[in-house]
């Protein structure tokens, strides 16, 4: 028991009201980089955001009109059950 206790050094945090962590250090660290290529990318153009954003669109209409047609089903029969009470 003549051993002697290691003190932890303790940490004292200053809080200076800002509610954003200042992030202005931190590198790009966590993307991968390829050897020979830069982290710059260009912003996409106009056209390819609208190409991709329709795509999506096109993609999805027809699970859109599947669950509006399950909710009308629903109301229509939820409203002929009490239309019947």
């Amino acid at each position: 028991m003549s051993e002697k206790k290691r003190k932890k050094e303790k940490v004292v945090y200053i809080d200076d009201g800002r509610t954003i962590a200042d992030m202005s250090n931190v590198t790009g660290a966590g993307r991968l980089q390829l050897p020979g290529r830069s982290a710059y990318r260009p912003a996409p153009r106009v056209r390819d955001v609208l190409r991709t954003y329709f795509s999506a669109v096109r993609m999805m209409f027809l699970p859109m009109l599947v669950v509006i047609g399950f909710i009308a089903a629903a109301f229509l029969i939820v409203s002929l059950i009490f239309w019947l009470l």
